[in-house]
């Protein structure tokens, strides 16, 4: 049995993680955390996700946890940053499903898993790592005849654009045409700008209403346009992908992980 720790657990996501990690027969909600300030501390987490009692409260910090395997989080980067810190002193497991991260929250992401097995996923959707496959080889058998452009949507409340996902797919198209991301991508066009440069990589990134997510990879040329797509409907998707990290995820040793690894892709 895994034992399953949530972060962010009233969140949109974190709720869904909790629900499902109940319902599982081969994991346990060992514990469950919010932000400090929430109004909502010390009420038992199953009531607050309408599964009952379940006898596990919801507390401020990892800190007070100890019989912990893995921890889900899905949080917001300063937050994650300070799980990844109490994770890899406790020797807790931990699933990053985190976006927006800065480069020094990367960087430290990569030192904590020297000490600490780590997934670290911009998008845990099985769907969404198999497209990113999918990208890669496309980008790769297409060449530089083909203009590349990725088109994101998402609900109003998401606060990091383009969405880790898209800039993952951006990677994988970049690392198929041997391009650097940093130097060819162009986030959005306005005005008088000339015609496209053949080596960019374009982001459209929409917000708006409750959309979970939809990403589209476009490769257009001269006569004909290819569009690669994922459009999810629910946030299980990725719940179910995070839980299958963390099955995966446990009893490995530390080291940095992906769900390619997950996958064995």
């Amino acid at each position: 049995m895994v034992r399953v720790a949530i972060t962010g657990a009233t969140g949109r996501m974190g709720r869904t993680l909790v629900q499902l990690v109940h319902q599982a027969e081969d994991l346990t909600l060992a514990g469950a955390t919010d932000r400090p300030d929430s109004p909502l501390l010390g009420q038992d987490i199953g009531h607050l996700c309408g599964l009952g009692e379940t006898g596990i409260l919801l507390l401020d910090s990892l800190e007070a946890l100890t019989d912990i395997d893995i921890v889900i989080d899905f949080t917001l980067p300063a937050a994650t940053e300070t799980h990844l810190r109490i994770c890899r002193d406790k020797g807790f497991g931990l699933v990053i499903g985190t976006t927006g991260l800065s480069e020094a929250q990367k960087a430290a992401v990569t030192e904590a898993a020297s000490h600490i097995p780590l997934v670290f996923a911009p998008n845990m959707s099985v769907g969404v790592t198999v497209l990113t496959q999918l990208v890669e080889q496309a980008a790769r058998i297409l060449g530089d005849d083909y203009d590349v452009e990725i088109v994101e949507m998402h609900h109003r409340h998401k606060v990091d654009a383009p969405s880790g996902t898209a800039l993952a797919l951006g990677e994988a198209a970049a690392r198929g045409l041997e391009r650097n991301l940093q130097e060819c991508a162009v986030y959005g066009r306005e005005g008088a700008e000339g015609p496209r440069r053949q080596e960019t990589i374009g982001f459209a990134t929409l917000r708006g209403g409750d959309v979970v997510g939809d990403h589209t990879v476009i490769y257009a040329a001269d006569g004909e346009r290819i569009e690669i797509g994922h459009k999810a409907s629910s946030r299980m998707t990725f719940a179910r992908g995070a839980l299958r990290a963390a099955r995966w995820l446990h009893s490995r040793p530390a080291d940095l992980y992906t769900m390619r690894d997950v996958l064995g892709i």
